[in-house]
């Protein structure tokens, strides 16, 4: 499993949405509280993404982000609008790498998966053969998640409004493997889009921010847990959430 987290409001620090919180993804990845079986600690690998008038800048390594003391100075100084940042426990069998660490990423969009495939990868071989040879030869990695970008992202390049796109592939993924948790987070920039598949998601909105996490940074009552098989679509000043 993996645990996740999305921001979009004010221009706020990497270090104070990561880093400095009691129970931000910095310490979610020694000391998580919700890995529902899917593992101990998040270690292998993080990845954080954020939001420049340029486009969106990525920033990943195969290391836990306690060891990574670059990082933490980045961090420090780095402010934006909108963010996605993930860390990682790899699935058995799959590599830990950088390019296997979200947010997976293309244009102005950012990616993350909290869960795993069941019977990967064999269960979903029907569904990546719908994929363009070229996808599936430029996978970042042979992994459950970065196939499930694949299949977002070619949903989105055909003009899939970005909730659909989401919803679609859980429902397919979950046909073709069932028991598979698959809580998506993707975002770009304006709007962040969620699902609850088997794996916790909740949400904090304040006034002109939201934000979206695995687990809850710290013990804000404003935080609300999202139910399971649930979409999320939410900007900084609305959201609202739908039945899968």
């Amino acid at each position: 499993m993996c645990r996740h987290l999305a921001y979009l409001g004010p221009p706020v620090s990497l270090a104070a949405l990561l880093l400095d919180p009691p129970h931000g993804l910095l310490r979610q990845s020694w000391a998580p509280r919700d890995m529902r079986g899917g593992g101990t600690i998040n270690a292998d690998g993080f990845g954080v993404g954020w939001f420049t008038p340029h486009g969106p800048v990525r920033y990943r390594r195969a290391s836990p982000m306690w060891s990574d003391p670059g990082f933490a100075e980045l961090a420090r100084v780095v402010k934006t609008k909108a963010t996605l940042a993930a860390v990682r426990s790899a699935t058995v069998g799959m590599p830990v790498a950088e390019g296997a660490c979200a947010p997976f990423g293309e244009g102005d969009w950012l990616f993350s998966h909290n869960g795993v495939v069941k019977g990967w990868p064999h269960s979903v071989a029907k569904l990546a053969e719908r994929l363009p040879v070229t996808d599936l030869l430029t996978l970042e990695a042979p992994t459950d998640a970065a196939l499930l970008w694949a299949l977002v992202r070619h949903r989105l390049r055909g003009g899939a409004d970005p909730a659909a796109a989401l919803a679609t592939t859980v429902a397919e993924v979950t046909a073709a493997a069932p028991g598979s948790r698959l809580n998506l987070l993707l975002t770009g920039g304006r709007r962040a889009y969620a699902t609850t598949a088997g794996h916790s998601l909740s949400i904090q909105a304040r006034t002109g921010a939201v934000t979206i996490a695995s687990e809850p940074s710290d013990d804000d009552p404003a935080w609300q847990t999202v139910p399971d098989r649930r979409l999320l679509v939410a900007d900084p000043l609305t959201y609202t959430v739908e039945d899968l």
